[in-house]
């Protein structure tokens, strides 16, 4: 039998959305059990539509409207025995792996800000960028990513969207 620790536990990353959900974020975020966002929502109605999918916890970036109260300035969650900090990035001025690694002392840093999907292993650490999902800019392709937990090791697998 297994334990409710031992479970796996699915969780979106999205960021960078600036208003626009595509709709193959339902396809890319099916089955998880929360949404995360690191920021530049870009309004409720992103919120609301995300929330169809799965509960979601959001920051605000450096695009949001100071004081919705729906946006935090950071979030930490844990699943899985696996801590996860989610920020925007644009608190550490240009946001870096190292830099972010260097402040938060979680397993799993999540930010956006650069709209470059990335994923860096430190050791046991995670630094994840899920990439825009909004509006396409800087020649990036959207994209969303998927966190697995297992086991209290993290995994994560970049989803490109359509755009």
């Amino acid at each position: 039998m297994t334990s409710l620790d031992d479970r796996p536990h699915v969780i979106g990353l999205i960021a960078d959305t600036h208003g626009l959900v595509r709709p193959d974020v339902h396809t890319a975020l099916a089955g998880v059990e929360l949404i995360l966002h690191a920021g530049d929502v870009g309004g409720d109605e992103v919120l609301d539509e995300l929330a169809l999918i799965a509960p979601i916890r959001a920051v605000y970036g450096n695009t949001d409207a100071p004081g919705d109260p729906r946006l935090l300035p950071s979030i930490r969650h844990t699943a899985g025995g696996v801590t996860i900090h989610v920020s925007h990035g644009h608190e550490v001025g240009a946001p870096r792996p190292e830099k972010l690694i260097e402040r938060y002392d979680a397993d799993v840093i999540v930010y956006g800000h650069t709209h470059r999907p990335l994923i860096v292993r430190a050791g046991d650490r995670l630094v994840v960028n899920p990439g825009a999902a909004g509006p396409r800019r800087f020649d990036a392709k959207p994209s969303v990513a998927r966190l697995t937990i297992v086991g209290g090791r993290a995994e994560c697998e970049l989803v490109a969207l359509d755009g």
